[in-house]
Order: C-alpha cells, then sequence, then structure tokens
C-alpha cells in the first residue's frame, strides 16, 4: 500500500496536494460553524434513573426542573418592608410575563419561607422554570438574564441557577478557545522553527495542523447530523488536532531530510520515507484512535463527543500525513532547508545527548527501572484518595457573574433552591392526599433536606408549613411528583448521600429520583460500571496493532504496563493539585475537594494514546536497527539517538498546546489542559528515556519473541512496508 502511495505522489504530486487543498477548503466552509450544532450538555446517560425522572417530569406534568433565579439585594431596608415588597413584586411579575418561563414563585408570592431569603433578610429570591431542550433554554436565557441584571439606587438584582451557569461556561470556553489558539500557534511556530531551523519546514506542521482541524470539524458536522455532539469536542479538536499534526510532521519532514541528507534522490527520498515512516504514522494514529474509541462504551454525549472528535482528529490526521504532507514536500524537494535560521543541522545524524543517555541506561538497567518506578507509584498514590464529584459554578472565575450570584447564595441562604431531587412516581396506584402528605413528612426528616414541596404543601423536619403554591402542578390523574430542597451541595459527598437516602426511602408508591445529586450518583455508577469495556477496548485493540507492527507479544504487553504506570502518576498529581487544591493560587482555581468524575478516563485514554504516539515511533527505529543487526542494545541506543531528538521536540511543541488550555477560566479545562501537559513530558522525557530502554534492555533478545502460530500470523497479515 506505501509503495503504491509514494509512486502517486512522486509521480502526480500536484494533482494530490491540490486534491488535499480543495478537501481542506470544502471542509473548512462546511465545518466552520459547527460550534452552532454542538450541545452544551450531554452529561446524563439517557437510560439513568435520573435523567428518566427529569423526562417522565417534562412530559406528564409540564414541568422542568427551577432553572432561573433572579437574587434581589435591597440597598435599604429588609426584604419585609412594603416598599421592597412592591419592588419585588414588579420584577415578579415582569418574569412571570417572560417569553417561555414558568412556575414562577418568590419569597414574597409563597408565604416568606426562610429558604427563600438571606440569613440576614436584606437579599430574597424569585425562582421559575425556562422552558424547552436544553439548547432551546442555552438560547433564551440571555435575554432573561440581559432583563433581569438590575442595579438602581433601590436594589440590585442579578440572575442565577443552571440555565444561567450553562451559558457562562460555554461563553467562557469560547473564549477561552480563542486564547488557547492565539497561545499556541505562534509559540509552536517558534519552538518549531528552533527544532527545524528552517522557516519552510517549520511552517509545514502548523499548516498541516489546519488541514487535521478543519477535516475534523466537517467530520463533526456531520455527527451532528446523526447524534448530539458537546461543544466541550472543540477543545480536543483544537488540541489534538494541532498535536498530532506537529508529531507526525517533526517524524515525517525529520525523516525525508535525513534521506536526503544521505545524497539520495528527491523521488527515493519520498518513497522511503512514506513507506517507512508512513507506516509508523499510520500505526500511531490507528493507537490514537483506538485509545479514545473507547470512550464510546459509555452513554454520556459528553464522554462520546470526545470519542468522535479524538478518532476523526487521529484519521484526518493520518490521512494528511501520508498523501497531503509527502506531496508538499516532493513538491518542495531540497528547498524544505530553504531559508535557514541557526547554524545548519547535519540532518543525517541523530541526538548525541539521547544516544549518551541511551548508553547510560543500557548500564544501569535495574537501578534506573526502580528509582523511575518507585517515583511513579509514590507521586501516583495520590489518585488512591481521588473523590470523584462534577462540575459547578465554581469552576468559572471568582468574577463571573453568575459566579458572584450562586457564591452569594451558598454563603447567605439555607437551601439549594435550584438543585433539589425531583421524586416522581412511575404510576398512579396508591397515589392520594394521604400517601403523598406522609411520604413528604417522612423525606422532609431526611439528614440534609430543607424543606419539601408537594401537592399537600411545604414541610421542613417533619412539619407542614404551609399549603401548596400551585399545587396542581404536582398532580394530575397520572401521578404526583415532590421536590426536595437540599441544605447540602448538590455535587458533594453530602449531597451523593441524600440521593441515596431518598431512594432507600420506603415509598408508597414506586419513584423514581432525579435532580443533579441523582445525577451525579448515576454518573458515577455509570462510568465504574462501563469501564472495564473501555480498558479493554484499549488494551486489546493496542495489544493487536503493537503486534502487527513489530511481530511481539513482549512490546505490547511492555508498553500498556509502563504507560499506565506512568498514567497513574499523572491522575495521581491531577489529583493533588486540583482535589487537594495544591497551586489553586498559581493556577488561579477554586478547588472543591473533588475532580469531574469525567476527567480521569478521558485524560487516560487521550494520554494513552498519546504515549502509543511516542512508543511506535521509537520501536519502529528500534526494530529496523535490530532487524538489521541483531544486536538488541545497538538498536535500543540507535532508536533513541534517531527519535529522542524528535519526540523531545514533538512532546515540547505539543505540551505548549495542552499548556495554553491549562490557562482557560473553566477548571475543568484548566484541569484537562494541565494533566495533559504534565503526561506529555513526563512520558517523552522520563518513560522514553528510562523506563522503556531499561526494560528493553531487561529483555534482551526476548523483546521480539512471539509463540509460532502468532509469527505465521504476523508473517502473514503483518503490517509491512
Amino acid at each position: 500500500m506505501f509503495k503504491k502511495i509514494s509512486n502517486l505522489i512522486n509521480s502526480r504530486p500536484k494533482t494530490v496536494l491540490s486534491v488535499m487543498v480543495a478537501l481542506m477548503l470544502i471542509a473548512g466552509a462546511v465545518g466552520g460553524g459547527v460550534s452552532k450544532q454542538l450541545t452544551s450538555g450531554g452529561f446524563e446517560a439517557k437510560d439513568s434513573e435520573s435523567y428518566q425522572a427529569v423526562q417522565r417530569i417534562d412530559q406528564q406534568f409540564g414541568r422542568t426542573a427551577s432553572n432561573v433565579l433572579v437574587k434581589i439585594d435591597f440597598k435599604s431596608g429588609t426584604v419585609n418592608d412594603p416598599a421592597n415588597v412592591a419592588l419585588a413584586a414588579d420584577l415578579e411579575g415582569k418574569l412571570q410575563n417572560a417569553a417561555h418561563m414558568t412556575s414562577v414563585i418568590s419569597y414574597w408570592s409563597t408565604g416568606h419561607p426562610e429558604s427563600l431569603r438571606s440569613t440576614n433578610s436584606t437579599e430574597g429570591l424569585i425562582v421559575g422554570t425556562l422552558e424547552g431542550s436544553e439548547d432551546q433554554v442555552a438560547e433564551r436565557i440571555g435575554n432573561i438574564t440581559d432583563s433581569f441584571t438590575v442595579d438602581n439606587q433601590s436594589l440590585h438584582a442579578a440572575v442565577g441557577g443552571r440555565a444561567e451557569i450553562n451559558r457562562q461556561f460555554t461563553k467562557q470556553i469560547e473564549d477561552d478557545l480563542k486564547i488557547a489558539e492565539a497561545i499556541a500557534f505562534p509559540i509552536t511556530f517558534i519552538i518549531l522553527v528552533l527544532v527545524f531551523r528552517s522557516l519552510i519546514a517549520a511552517s509545514l506542521p502548523i499548516l498541516f495542523g489546519g488541514f487535521a482541524i478543519l477535516g475534523s470539524l466537517f467530520v463533526l458536522f456531520v455527527m451532528t447530523k446523526f447524534t448530539d455532539v458537546s461543544i466541550y469536542a472543540l477543545n480536543l479538536t483544537t488540541m489534538l488536532g494541532l498535536g498530532l499534526a506537529i508529531d507526525y510532521s517533526l517524524f515525517m519532514v525529520s525523516r525525508f531530510r535525513e534521506h536526503l541528507a544521505k545524497g539520495e534522490s528527491v523521488n527515493t527520498a519520498i518513497e522511503h520515507t512514506v513507506q517507512k515512516a508512513g507506516k509508523t504514522i499510520l500505526v500511531s494514529a490507528l493507537t490514537v484512535a483506538a485509545s479514545l474509541s473507547a470512550l464510546l462504551v459509555f452513554p454520556q454525549t459528553f464522554l462520546r463527543s470526545f470519542a468522535f472528535a479524538g478518532v476523526s482528529v487521529a484519521l484526518v490526521s493520518a490521512l494528511g500525513s501520508i498523501l497531503l504532507l509527502p506531496a508538499a514536500l516532493k513538491l518542495l524537494g531540497k528547498n524544505i532547508n530553504k531559508w535557514p535560521v541557526g547554524p545548519v543541522k547535519n540532518h543525517e545524524s541523530g541526538s548525541k545527548l539521547w544516544r549518551n543517555i541511551g548508553k547510560y541506561v543500557m548500564k544501569r538497567p535495574v537501578g534506573i527501572s526502580l528509582v523511575v518506578i518507585g517515583l511513579l507509584l509514590f507521586i501516583g498514590s495520590s489518585f488512591l484518595s481521588t473523590n470523584l464529584g462534577q462540575g459547578d459554578e465554581r469552576s468559572l472565575p471568582k468574577n463571573n457573574p453568575v459566579r458572584v450570584v450562586q457564591d452569594s447564595i451558598r454563603a447567605d441562604f439555607s437551601s439549594r433552591e435550584t438543585a433539589a431531587l425531583e421524586v416522581v412516581s412511575t404510576s398512579n396506584t396508591n397515589v392520594n392526599n394521604a400517601s403523598i402528605n406522609q411520604y413528604s413528612i417522612n423525606l422532609s426528616n431526611l439528614k440534609g433536606v430543607d424543606h419539601v414541596e408537594s401537592a399537600t404543601g411545604v414541610y421542613a423536619a417533619g412539619s407542614h408549613l404551609s399549603d401548596a403554591v400551585q399545587a396542581s402542578q404536582f398532580s394530575n390523574d397520572k401521578g404526583t411528583w415532590l421536590k426536595v430542597v437540599p441544605s447540602v451541595e448538590p455535587f458533594s459527598s453530602d449531597g451523593e448521600q441524600l440521593t441515596k437516602d431518598v431512594r432507600n426511602l420506603n415509598a408508597p408508591f414506586q419513584v423514581q429520583v432525579g435532580g443533579p445529586s441523582a445525577s451525579l450518583v448515576d454518573l458515577k455508577q455509570s462510568i465504574f460500571s462501563n469501564l472495564p469495556a473501555a480498558l479493554a477496548v484499549i488494551a486489546i485493540v493496542t495489544f493487536v496493532l503493537l503486534f502487527m507492527m513489530f511481530g511481539s507479544v513482549v512490546i505490547p504487553i511492555k508498553a500498556l504496563v509502563i504507560s499506565s504506570l506512568s498514567l497513574s502518576a499523572v491522575l495521581g498529581l491531577v489529583t493533588w493539585i486540583f482535589q487537594f487544591g495544591n497551586l489553586s493560587d498559581i493556577l488561579n482555581f477554586t478547588p472543591t475537594g473533588s475532580i469531574d468524575a469525567t476527567m480521569p478516563i478521558l485524560m487516560f485514554c487521550i494520554a494513552f494514546g498519546l504515549s502509543m504516539d511516542y512508543e511506535v515511533f521509537l520501536l519502529s527505529r528500534v526494530k529496523e536497527q535490530y532487524d538489521k543487526t541483531k544486536d538488541n542494545q545497538e538498536a535500543v541506543v540507535h532508536g533513541l539517538e534517531k527519535t529522542g531528538g524528535i519526540i523531545s521536540a514533538a512532546a515540547i511543541s505539543i505540551s505548549i498546546v495542552f499548556f495554553a488550555f491549562a490557562t482557560s477560566g473553566v477548571t475543568t479545562i484548566k484541569l484537562f489542559g494541565t494533566g495533559l501537559f504534565i503526561a506529555v513530558l513526563l512520558d517523552a522525557f522520563v518513560i522514553r528515556g528510562t523506563l522503556v530502554p531499561a526494560f528493553m534492555r531487561l529483555a534482551g533478545r526476548a523483546n521480539w519473541w512471539a509463540p509460532k502460530f502468532m509469527r505465521k500470523i504476523y508473517e502473514r497479515f503483518g503490517f509491512s512496508e
């Protein structure tokens, strides 16, 4: 296959380049507006109890969870002063009449419940529901926020609630993406100039990165026609698109220049580059795609979207590496070294530094292995204390308007009105006022409950406080539902325990429980139950691909073990930083005592794919040399010499991309970028430089061993040049 590709490129480079550029322009024109098609939700599995409960309430009662609140802070007097009551009533009336707003209630219209006023009685809440799908609510909430953000001589009003929180997350992510790109592209180009020492050569990875990103956006656009895709996938598309473009360009361009330096003609150099580096890049891309495809086993749109983005980026990058980049190299020919910067580099030679490192490791494989493994296990031990949670408004910058509102409510109010658990009957069997009344009393007695609202009234600590406001909203001939307002943080261990207590409480009728805390419980259960399948996909596909590449069963097993050990250290560091709050002042985030439940598996899949990227780069050169000499130690040293500099440059470049995302104002994205920044540098400079060569030194000729029956499979079906 690779020989046919190299012949095509040598014979028709302009045609290949023209077709690929045309595809890129079409992809950009169609996929450039994909952000408008992406969803800001998708964190719940549609088969979970929490999701089904919310859908049941929506469908049977025409009611969705309260997702909008207006906090009114009076500049003089209390919430009960007549003048302030009139001002609040005016705002409440306007909110009731706002488009798509329903179920609007307030402190003043519901009998003055303590949960809707601040402890110092100077602030009160108006709560309501903005109707529509997640995407419709995201479009509509902006008008509500604009209309009800008020600051005059009498009061200050501001909008909070889940709808505005989600809007601010989306806005912050889009702004951060622009900043990250503005940081990553120029700095990366400077690094590439220093590595390639040629402006022409350094420009290729950036241009190729554009192809990878635009092509992937086109694929995401197509995916939106068949399924929901999360807006968070844009971050991975840019990160990984530019990152893989740098990796593959470095490997391909360096190999091409190496062959030219040997005195080969341009045609011969293209042939050897495509056949050797092309195969390596294809296997590398497939391992990255395999790692990220494991996310497809999870039912959440959020996680599946990263699989869509990651697989798309990997495959589009491989396509560009094998066709677009070689065609450009063919047309450039020896001009690839034009416009030199700094001293002329000997492209035939490798890195003396990495050769010396390889020799050093060859002499002390046991000691180096023990020290590095011990260090990785020590760093990774923090991961054993990981508390998985879910991001809330505290993931936004402290000065974000909705963050300010929610922080004030957290500090000054006794309950979490827009974070209520919602308990809905699954039928009308045994649903009557007596059973609802007793069930409401029992629910209100649970630890962590501020009050319960139902068709029969409002309850707190086992007592009936008042009749229900709009009682008809809670019951009809199909059944009933109850609102359990917590006094604890919804995304916390207390919130999770409350969900479990509500679900375990004997109910007079069959029920389902939804709401933020319930969503977190179901999310964690979903992740843990599907995790074995995801890890199995990664392990099996990676093993098969590496075996078909190298014809060894030892190499894939070693790669899986070492990469898992490395990534456990990364997850340990992330826990130490983001859960325990270390470096929070430097990185500018608010620790909440947990990390987002989706992040460990997400980072593992991406970082594992990138680690296999470097593994394939290194071992491909080791295998080439070993096939020539059968000298294991020399082959390992040679592989480090030839790829150490390339892998280092690739790691530094892609780490800059990840670091740019670590500057995000959203803690989840900051954690994501920081974790991958650490993972790439650790893998490139520690794992590839110490553990991999040390283990290969200890294994000796066994590195390339496979049972006879598997050797026959490799000889017949293995990847060939």
